[in-house]
């Protein structure tokens, strides 16, 4: 790391290598915290999370018992030691509250005014923050797995629900209805989400075991149905364009749209090109899945390589997206990890799980290193023992 304060001081280096170097110390060090903690607010299992992307800083969580709640992650105790409190609560006790379990909650893109939230009540609710009242509910005839926002999106407000039926639901912030459906999947719709990268392309996962990447402009059909096999096995097979050879209730595109992550209750990761639609092949192991529900995973911000965090029943794996290496596991949860979300303005990550926890993961700042200087490290000794062969003495005091 001095090397590149260094270089960046002489104007040898690009600014940026120097960030993402940081960026990838940070990431590849990260341990439980000991003095950072999320006061305990659900008394069942945390569903989701979300990390507002205005400020980095509100958090959101969504329990099985119903509940959400909002906690400003910011330390300002001036001290080490910290926990974040809930700034406010939808309880048991509100009004408005959502009957059953809240399966996914979202903060609204460009803006912490506003957020959703869904749940197996059959409903989907936008909510306004200032008055932690719905503006808006949506009913749907069955449960509701998932709901997404596009990132990217100016000039539509839609949200994609995945429910129980085979339909995906797409509803307009902007008229307060449901504009179209999807129609293609033939069993219920667990996971959906949008494209970092184009606003109108959109992936969805299905207990039917198929992935299918979608234009919403044009609701005929899906754009294409990932084939796990790539095209290779006879068509009256009936793995033909499934994605797993389980139910898809993951789904999480790279940082720069290019890919697409999949995880499926066949315990399998899977990483598509999202350009041709084609299984990368990369192998990630066995990795624990038997979730009934969608599972939340996320990819690191700014780090080369970059890292996907992916619950592994009470830990969570990290992985090398594109190589599959693994490279560590985060371990604290007493029960299974249901949703992850990394912070990339401090490469920290929130894991929520079924022991009502809300676990703060943050870089050793002692004991990170960078990942290439690691791996120069890895072949310094081979580099050393051929010096040294080349220099050794061979005389021998043998008169044989």
């Amino acid at each position: 790391m001095l090397n590149f304060l260094s270089c960046r001081e002489n104007g040898t280096l690009d600014p940026l290598a120097l960030v993402r170097a940081e960026a990838t110390r940070r990431t590849f060090s990260l341990e439980l915290s000991k003095e950072q903690d999320v006061k305990r607010i659900h008394a069942s299992g945390v569903n989701s999370l979300d990390l507002d992307p205005v400020e980095g800083r509100y958090l959101i969580s969504g329990g099985a018992d119903g509940v959400i709640a909002i906690y400003d992650t910011h330390n300002l105790s001036g001290t080490p030691s910290n926990t974040s409190e809930a700034v406010c609560t939808v309880g048991r006790s509100h009004r408005h509250v959502h009957k059953y379990s809240v399966e996914t909650v979202r903060w609204y893109p460009h803006d912490t005014g506003l957020f959703t939230s869904s749940s197996m009540d059959k409903t989907l609710k936008v909510w306004d923050t200032n008055v932690l009242l719905p503006a808006e509910v949506f009913q749907f005839e069955g449960t509701v797995y998932s709901h997404a926002m596009s990132p990217v999106a100016k000039k539509h407000c839609l949200i994609a629900v995945a429910t129980m039926t085979s339909i995906v639901t797409l509803c307009d912030l902007k008229s307060g209805s449901s504009t179209h459906i999807l129609k293609g999947h033939r069993a219920a719709v667990k996971c959906a989400r949008w494209s970092p990268r184009n606003p109108y392309l959109l992936a969805t996962g299905s207990q039917d075991n198929k992935v299918l990447l979608w234009d919403v402009r044009s609701a005929k059909s899906s754009l294409m149905s990932l084939d796990q096999h790539n095209g290779e096995l006879a068509t009256s097979t009936a793995a033909v364009n499934t994605a797993h050879n389980g139910h898809v209730n993951g789904l999480c595109f790279t940082p720069e749209g290019l890919h697409l992550l999949s995880f499926g209750t066949d315990h399998r990761l899977r990483l598509w090109d999202t350009a041709t639609g084609r299984n990368t092949l990369v192998n990630y192991g066995k990795i624990c899945n038997e979730s009934k529900k969608s599972v939340q995973f996320t990819v690191s911000r700014g780090s080369s390589p970059d890292v996907v965090f992916v619950p592994d029943d009470s830990s969570i794996a990290m992985f090398d997206v594109f190589s599959g290496t693994s490279l560590h596991r985060l371990v604290g949860h007493y029960n299974y990890v249901q949703c992850c979300v990394f912070n990339p303005d401090t490469q920290e990550l929130y894991s929520g799980g079924s022991d009502s926890n809300i676990l703060v993961w943050v870089p050793d700042l002692g004991r990170g290193e960078d990942y290439e200087e690691s791996k120069k490290q890895k072949a310094e000794p081979s580099r050393r023992s051929q010096n040294t062969q080349a220099y050794q003495d061979t005389w021998s005091s043998d008169e044989d």
